[in-house]
């Protein structure tokens, strides 16, 4: 089995490129895959590997400056969930473009799973699930707002268009594993609302700790490794993903005419040219040889 570490941390790096070297190392001498994200705002990612190795990375980014309190969500899967290895510098560690957007300052009021379903039942309260449409089609809590939006980026344009419909009503919000509500709940405070709420460890969190029979999460989460998506339990959900589009897909789906192993799928059959489709096509072949040489194809691998 794989331990799956899903982590974020806001706090002020002063060096980000000093410190990618020593960790590229370690993860590769642990034999770490999947992807870590260091910005001066911290640091974001989901790695795989075994016990040992996990654990190691954790404790090196713990003995970071002002990461003693890191906290991690950890799972498990049989197969490997990402089939390499990227830390990588970027500007956010998650990106929003609002660079007056700071949760080290302050973000809204934290709410543990345990209590999300009564804050959110109440009648004065707005529920809005800041994940991607993509995301938010296969899985999200009961009455929740879905700004459809294709980016996090969205999000601001999308609240300024939309803030007069949530007028006197308290702010709750969520997302897979918390980071993009630091954001986005910092965001709000900064733009006047007062009354601003999210789930402590996101969905994952919740799924983790709430049983079946006493949620009001509705269908599967999309995670960002070989899993695709997690119900209750974190237990590894139906769903596939397109290698196309990069959207998740039911088996029932991969039975549809649009369906083209690689190629194509319904959402994404209309979105590509005939040119496109010829280069997937080719991407596709050369995973077959790969594979008759009975080698692993880095494209057939969820996450990369």
């Amino acid at each position: 089995m794989y331990t799956i570490a899903a982590l974020y941390h806001f706090t002020a790096l002063s060096d980000p490129a000093a410190l990618q070297p020593p960790l590229l190392a370690l993860c590769r001498a642990e034999g770490i895959t999947g992807s870590l994200i260091l910005a001066h705002e911290g640091v974001n990612g989901t790695i795989a590997g075994s016990r040992k190795g996990i654990d190691a990375v954790l404790a090196h980014l713990r003995a970071w400056p002002g990461c003693a309190d890191l906290e991690h969500k950890e799972s498990t899967s049989s197969i490997q969930p990402f089939g390499r290895l990227k830390v990588r510098l970027k500007r956010e560690i998650v990106t929003m473009g609002q660079p007056d957007v700071d949760p080290r300052a302050r973000a809204g009021h934290y709410v543990a799973p345990a209590d999300w379903n009564d804050l959110i039942t109440r009648p004065d309260v707005v529920v809005i699930d800041t994940r991607n449409d993509y995301e938010v089609a296969i899985g999200t809590f009961q009455g929740a707002v879905d700004p459809e939006t294709a980016s996090f980026r969205e999000f601001p344009a999308w609240w300024e268009a939309n803030k007069h419909r949530f007028h006197n009503k308290r702010i709750a919000m969520f997302c897979t594993g918390g980071i993009r509500c630091e954001k986005s709940t910092n965001y709000l405070l900064g733009q006047g609302v007062e009354d601003v709420y999210h789930l402590k460890g996101g969905i994952l969190k919740y799924l983790e700790e709430i049983p079946q029979e006493a949620s009001t999460w509705q269908g599967d989460c999309f995670v960002f490794d070989g899993r695709v998506s997690v119900g209750h339990g974190l237990v590894e959900g139906p769903h596939h993903l397109c290698h196309a589009c990069r959207r998740p897909i039911l088996p029932a789906d991969m039975q549809r005419a649009e369906y083209e192993q690689g190629v194509a799928c319904h959402q994404c059959t209309a979105e590509t040219t005939e040119a496109d489709k010829a280069r997937f096509r080719e991407r596709q072949k050369q995973m077959a040889l790969s594979e008759a040489r009975g080698e692993r194809h880095m494209q057939n691998i969820p996450g990369n």
